[in-house]
């Protein structure tokens, strides 16, 4: 009994097969099918590898929504080099809210040379070149989203010389925490002190002669600090051709959140504009002499997440590809055979043609002689 059902079911699966198998006596093959086969065989082949680098592959998804965090404190990254002493020069940070943020709180003054050696300056210049890359090609920003934490530092190297000479410049360098709103991080001549209409430098005994703002801007960005993030003014270097010279950057910071496979993080995106001009109160041009970061915060933020596509799909693509390439092939070579048959048809018909017979009265006969018995003697 249990045979029997065995049998049954085993009839029943073979009805249901869908590729029935065909007796190889059955199938006839030739020269154009096999040559249609091999290059069909050779493009899956090719257009399998190109998938399966599409699916290794990742791409960033970028979603905007309005930035609700209004209460926490946004960090402000800087490392600039002036080329001024440090008992000279003095930053601080003065927002709209009137709240004043000294340097003290953060920043460090560094004596240095302001001038790099040649493996700092070559440092300056490979980050020069990835900037004028990234003007150009934006995309080229995902990739840096994706290699953060990966990619070497970002900051400048030490000095590898051993140089004797006097420290000429000053290096500003740390971290500040200030109010989530519009606010003016500057480095301007003599040190701050705060009163009730604001604050003031101290830049009475400081001569004019010895200004100088020629700056270089190493490292400042917004919020937590990722190794491998480029901003748009790193390795940016002025060089002041005046005394009494002011340098604004007017910057527009965009909340962000990062989601990679190796990092989240919160941080901040910004663009910026450039200004330079002297300060000639004859002329028109009021101010004061120094470097000016006027930054201001979007209220939309962005979450930047890197997606993968799923093994599902990559199985439907590589369904789709190699099914309709065995689709398309099999159509196109059939069509080729169609027409190929036409064409040997209409050659063989001409080929098969009799011969013209002529007839006493002129006129001609299309027809074959008929062959008989009696014609051969």
């Amino acid at each position: 009994m249990r045979r029997l059902n065995r049998k049954k079911t085993l009839n029943l699966m073979k009805e249901l097969d869908a590729f029935p198998k065909v007796p190889e006596s059955y199938v006839e093959t030739s020269a154009s099918g096999g040559t249609v086969s091999l290059i069909a065989f050779t493009t899956i082949a090719f257009l399998t590898i190109m998938e399966f680098t599409v699916y290794r592959d990742t791409w960033m998804k970028y979603e905007y929504e309005v930035d609700k965090d209004f209460t926490s404190k946004l960090r402000i990254n800087i490392d600039i080099t002036v080329a001024m002493r440090c008992q000279y020069v003095g930053a601080d940070v003065l927002d709209l809210a009137e709240t004043m943020v000294s340097s003290a709180d953060g920043l460090i003054y560094e004596p240095v040379i302001f001038d790099l050696s040649p493996q700092q300056k070559e440092w300056q210049r490979m980050l020069q070149r990835i900037q004028s890359r990234l003007q150009e090609e934006h995309s080229l920003q995902d990739v840096i989203f994706k290699s953060a934490f990966k990619s070497a530092s970002t900051a400048l190297p030490p000095r590898e010389d051993n140089s004797l000479q006097s420290p000429d410049a000053c290096r500003i360098h740390g971290h500040l925490y200030v109010n989530k709103v519009a606010g003016n991080f500057h480095i301007t001549v003599g040190k701050a002190i705060p009163h009730p209409r604001g604050h003031a430098h101290l830049a009475a005994l400081v001569s004019h002669e010895s200004y100088n703002f020629s700056h270089r801007i190493d490292h400042l960005s917004f919020g937590e600090l990722i190794p491998g993030i480029i901003n748009p003014l790193d390795g940016t270097e002025k060089t002041a051709s005046d005394h009494n010279q002011m340098f604004q950057y007017f910057i527009t910071v965009v909340p962000t959140k990062l989601h990679t496979y190796k990092i989240s993080a919160e941080t901040h995106q910004f663009s910026v504009t450039e200004r330079e001009r002297v300060i000639n109160h004859a002329a028109g041009s009021h101010g004061v002499s120094g470097i000016f970061m006027k930054y201001d915060i979007s209220s939309l933020m962005v979450t930047v997440t890197e997606e993968h596509m799923p093994f599902w799909q990559f199985l439907v693509r590589l369904c789709g590809i190699i099914g309709g390439i065995f689709s398309t092939t099999g159509i196109l070579h059939g069509f080729g055979r169609f027409v190929a048959e036409i064409i040997f048809c209409r050659f063989r018909l001409n080929s098969n043609k009799s011969t013209s017979v002529p007839l006493p009265d002129g006129h001609a006969s299309n027809h074959l002689p008929l062959i008989t018995d009696n014609s051969t003697h």
